[in-house]
């Protein structure tokens, strides 16, 4: 191996090219910062239940799809292996509120 190319041969970029990497995560943390607070000023502004279960599950996905991109390394992996990490994450939330959803949802019925 020649002198300047330790980097190249486990990584395939050169040597010192991961120093500024760490900012794409210090972003993303901003942005899940961002979005938390948002979650927190929505159910503080007293908007209709609803509506305020809506807007919190969108921001939760939100916020799990930027962790699955950049914390899990998804966003780099063939979309293939993507699938295979999202499809039966999706198909356990189904499996999971059929058990606990009716009863999750007659506390509906309760606050009448």
């Amino acid at each position: 191996m020649e002198h300047g190319q330790e980097g190249t041969a486990r990584t395939g970029s050169p040597a010192g090219s991961h120093a500024g990497g760490y900012r794409i995560y210090a972003v993303t943390w901003g942005w899940l910062l961002a979005i938390t607070l948002l979650e927190l000023a929505v159910v503080f502004l007293g908007i209709p239940k609803v509506l305020l279960a809506i807007t919190l599950i969108v921001m939760a996905v939100l916020k799990a799809g930027l962790i699955m991109a950049y914390f899990m390394h998804l966003r780099y992996e063939k979309l293939s292996l993507v699938y295979a990490v999202v499809v039966p994450m999706f198909f356990l939330a189904i499996v999971l509120f059929s058990g606990v959803g009716p009863d999750a949802l007659s506390v509906l019925n309760f606050r009448r």
